[in-house]
């Protein structure tokens, strides 16, 4: 059953520049809590001053605790962290690596100060973030928020952090994961996805929304709906509406951007605009179906619809709709646009069998591999 709490006061944050700033400021403001949650958190000059204002607010007595992802994080040393946990600060490393378990991943990026401010968004505490997104830094969305939804985001993180050795009970593939359910606001959704039965709330709203929409506008870094989400797309755009995705043009993960080119075909027969962001690589989550808005951690993926652990928010506001517009169209001038004509041409028979191949690893063996390692979960 959804919880229900009141609205959120937002804010977009469009760049590295951007978010990392306002990010440390609100460390730095913190006199109660800090709650910092990422999937890559990465050694470095950047990484440094991060873990420097969270010793600072531990110093005037704050609470401070962070959550990485054990592989996400895998290259951050053992004894980074000592300097904060020396004088009381709490880091945990979510499912600490094993083989049997080593696909279940968190994905979540959050932060939380005094219960008061949150930020979520794609980001992670990475050199490759910094700068504008378009002469140097990855481009990425990020928000933050105040308001009641800011203590429901606080109660996740303390749930995530909770289950961080990642010890689970006995038959956890017959269950319902607690970590995946709604929290409603007055306008606002926060989804929470998790591994295990039944379909996710962040799947299960955008099958809803997609039912009605008319205008869409997606731009997210991996793209690999599933078969019912493409349907829905390309019936949009047959029937009248637009269907406009911004997808990678330059991608870290290579193998990503080639099975979201196998479905490229298809989606420009459909009447599906295809536009790739070229200046930087692209990392943003962000989802526009008419004046609903999606924006948090998940891709468009089946690691990120079925497998990991994620954080969306969906807004239901025309005003705010507007505005991620604004973003959207913004990014839009930095893209190139994908025709038909164009894709059909340019790919040889060879790049065809690299974008298959790489669709039945996404797709079918990754997801069968994480499936597998769930049901094997035990006490």
């Amino acid at each position: 059953m959804a919880t229900v709490v009141t609205g959120a006061n937002s804010n977009w944050l469009c760049t590295g520049k951007e978010i990392f700033v306002a990010l440390l400021n609100a460390i730095d403001a913190a006199q109660q809590s800090v709650c910092l949650e990422t999937y890559i958190y990465s050694p470095g000059e950047l990484g440094e001053r991060f873990r420097e204002a969270l010793v600072r607010a531990r110093q005037r007595s704050v609470e401070v605790k962070v959550l990485i992802d054990a592989l996400g994080s895998y290259y951050l040393p053992g004894d980074f962290w000592r300097p904060l946990t020396a004088i009381g600060g709490e880091v945990r490393r979510f499912n600490p690596l094993s083989l049997n378990r080593l696909g279940i991943r968190n994905h979540r990026k959050l932060v939380v100060c005094d219960r008061q401010v949150a930020f979520v968004g794609g980001f992670n505490i990475s050199p490759e973030y910094e700068g504008d997104g378009i002469t140097s830094g990855w481009r990425d969305i990020g928000l933050r928020i105040e308001g009641s939804l800011v203590g429901q985001l606080a109660d996740s993180f303390d749930e995530m952090f909770a289950r961080a050795d990642f010890l689970h009970k006995r038959f956890m593939a017959l269950r319902r994961p607690k970590a995946s359910r709604v929290v409603r606001a007055e306008h606002e959704q926060l989804l929470l996805s998790a591994p295990g039965r039944g379909l996710s709330p962040i799947k299960r709203g955008l099958h809803r929304d997609l039912a009605m929409a008319r205008q869409v506008r997606i731009m997210v870094a991996y793209f690999l709906p599933t078969w019912r989400l493409r349907r829905q797309l390309g019936r949009i755009a047959r029937e009248g509406g637009r269907v406009q995705l911004i997808l990678a043009g330059k991608s870290d993960v290579s193998v990503s951007q080639l099975a979201a080119e196998s479905l490229y075909r298809r989606l420009l027969k459909a009447g599906i605009e295809i536009y790739e962001y070229q200046p930087q690589i692209l990392h943003a989550k962000l989802l526009i179906l008419d004046d609903i808005v999606y924006v948090g951690s998940s891709n468009l993926d089946p690691r990120s619809l079925h497998i990991n652990y994620e954080l969306m928010i969906r807004f239901r506001n025309p005003e705010f709709a507007a505005q991620a517009r604004e973003v959207f169209q913004t990014n839009l001038s930095h893209c190139q646009a994908v025709t038909l004509d164009t894709w059909s041409r340019s790919h040889s028979v060879w790049r065809r069998l690299k974008q298959y191949w790489a669709y039945l690893l996404l797709v079918r063996l990754d997801p069968y591999i994480a499936r597998r390692q769930w049901r094997g979960l035990k006490d």
